[in-house]
This record gives structure tokens, sequence and C-alpha cells, in this order.
């Protein structure tokens, strides 16, 4: 049986319920998942607290816990992974951020915050996921392409195939997103 149609299988059974098809779709989705968070954190700064496999857990202790989602199919599923994914590390950025204003206020010595200080910043993952959320409600479509492509590390023809549309269409929605999500982020700055 081809895989994609088996994985399609298993999550209409994990639907209605069947506990076994959860356990027979997590071997055949742990690559694919851990690509997904192989490109999520390329994009990471160096020393980010979380990695790849710890992604990949966290991203599946919240699937498993999404019981209100019916699966369609395959690219569905790893469409909402991607989207977890990303909620998990802009989760983590906001945290780092409110902690960065104060909100941990621990000490930290004079010679400390120098080199704090001097640690270069990495995509400021705040400001893209604001953009997007903005992007999403001016053009849902453009906003999906974005995050399959870059959150998900998805080729154009995957994002074609999740989405239902021409490869044509996600390059032309492509191009356009990361120009509006630019001016949006200037703007912001």
């Amino acid at each position: 049986m081809d895989e994609s149609v088996e994985i399609t299988e298993l999550l209409l059974a994990w639907n209605q319920g069947d506990e076994r098809a959860l356990q027979d779709l997590m071997p055949l989705v742990h690559d694919e998942l851990h690509r997904l968070a192989h490109a999520y954190m390329r994009r990471e700064p160096a020393g980010h607290p979380l990695q790849t496999t710890a992604l990949v857990n966290e991203a599946y202790l919240r699937l498993v816990d999404a019981s209100r989602v019916e699966w369609q199919n395959r690219a569905h599923f790893f469409a909402v992974s991607a989207q977890v994914m990303r909620r998990i590390l802009v989760d983590l950025a906001r945290a780092h951020h409110r902690d960065k204003r104060g909100g941990n206020l621990a000490r930290v010595a004079l010679d400390e915050a120098l080199v704090i200080a001097h640690e270069t910043p990495g995509p400021d993952l705040i400001a893209l996921d604001d953009a997007l959320e903005s992007l999403a409600v001016f053009d849902a479509r453009k906003s999906k392409v974005v995050e399959l492509r870059y959150f998900g590390g998805l080729s154009v023809s995957e994002t074609a195939a999740v989405l239902g549309i021409s490869q044509v269409t996600v390059m032309r929605d492509w191009a356009l997103a990361k120009v509006w999500l630019l001016r949006q982020m200037d703007r912001r700055e």
C-alpha cells in the first residue's frame, strides 16, 4: 500500500477513536515530522534552548491532544504539524522576549550583561509571526504558503499539493507574500 494512502487511512481511523491507529501512525510520520522540525530549527539562532527532537516531541504531544481536529489526509496532518511547530517556537520566542524585558527579574553581573548584549540576535520570529497573522487576515492562502514553505520547509510542489493549488500559484503567492511581509516588518521597526 502507498504510504500516503496508509497515513490517510490511519488518520481517519484515529478520528474514529482507534488508539491502535495512532500507535501505527507515529512511526510512519516521525521522519517527516523530524524533517519539518529541522527546517524550523535551521532558522533559529545558535544556542536555541529547543532542539529538533524536542520540537518533534512537543509537537507530537500537542497533535495527540488535538482531539477536535478531524484529519482529512496526510497533507492536512503535515500542514497542521507545521502550524503547531510554528506556534511552539513563537510561544518560546515571546516568553524569551518577555524575559528580556524584565519578566524574569534575575540579577545579572555586569560582565555577564556585556556578553549577553553582544550576542547576535536571530530573525525576529515574533515580528514575522505578527506580520504573518496580519497577512492571514488580508490573504489567508498567501499566509498558508509562507507558513508551509518557510516554517514547514515544504517544497513548491509539496505546498501546492497541501493547498490544492498549482505550483505557479504557489510561486506567485510566495513572491508577493515575501514582499508584503518585509514591508509589514519594516513598518513595525
